[in-house]
């Protein structure tokens, strides 16, 4: 059956010069999601900004502006259905693209530690069986790490945020020849409320969910971007010095959100 999601996003930004500005806010255009309302407006001291949508092969929309010089507050909205459709086949570039270490996925760094802690698991079971460890080996903790840290620095560390998780499973993926990709999502029943990270996994010929943080129902999320790891996916991106004053994200169903035990293959549309 159909489910409503609807999204809301609020951010208020400050720069000291004009800086070029992309961000990926919108839900991306996939199979299996139809948007049937949405706006997205951005404003700067002296009114309305034009905003240029750039779309990626993929579904995925960056929008483009600049920001002025001053205080500027962008807005983004939008009503959307999903229908359950089935994720996407990997494709045949992406065997090879999401193989490769990246920078905040150094898997080939991980590559003996990976063979040694999930050598005897079948390869249909890897993103599970990774995702599972991750989730019983890391701490979920707030401001516990900095925008620079990797998979590396998280699994020394042991605690992050749903971006080190992501990190960390994607990068322990790759390392066992499993492609893997971060995706940003909006998160129905997420506490607290913000973007959210998590990572679709390939070990046979499709791509599954898994969320190594266990903090919202997979079945709810709406996919905004994916890529190699967060460096692809941030939800602002400036040329220049721009200070992020404020966020506010929304995310909410029309239906109860469901149960999930993290055990069942689950794809993102």
């Amino acid at each position: 059956m159909p489910t409503l999601t609807s999204v809301r996003v609020e951010l208020q930004l400050e720069s000291a010069a004009v800086s070029p500005a992309g961000l990926l806010l919108a839900v991306a255009a996939r199979d299996g999601l139809a948007v049937q309302a949405e706006e997205l407006l951005a404003s700067g001291p002296t009114g309305a900004l034009p905003v240029r949508e750039i779309r990626y092969p993929d579904g995925t929309r960056l929008h483009e502006f600049e920001v002025p010089r001053g205080s500027t507050s962008v807005s983004y909205a939008a009503d959307v259905l999903t229908d359950g459709t089935k994720g996407p086949e990997l494709a045949a570039h992406e065997r090879w693209e999401f193989t490769r270490p990246s920078r905040f996925c150094p898997s080939d760094r991980l590559a003996g530690f990976a063979a040694a802690e999930f050598g005897g698991v079948n390869r249909a079971d890897l993103p599970r069986a990774v995702a599972d460890w991750v989730h019983r080996s890391t701490a979920y903790v707030l401001g516990s790490s900095t925008p620079t840290d990797g998979a590396l620095e998280t699994l020394v560390a042991r605690q992050g945020v749903c971006r080190d998780f992501a990190h960390l499973v994607v990068a322990l993926l790759r390392a066992l020849d499993v492609p893997a990709r971060l995706c940003a999502v909006y998160a129905p029943g997420l506490s607290p409320m913000d973007f959210h990270a998590v990572v679709e996994a390939a070990p046979g010929g499709h791509w599954e969910l898994v969320d190594a943080t266990r903090l919202a129902p997979r079945e709810t999320l709406l996919r905004i971007s994916s890529g190699r790891d967060a460096t692809d996916t941030a939800f602002l991106t400036t040329a220049g010095q721009v200070d992020l004053r404020s966020i506010s994200v929304l995310a909410v169903t029309d239906a109860p959100l469901p149960v999930d035990d993290h055990t069942g293959r689950v794809s993102l549309s």
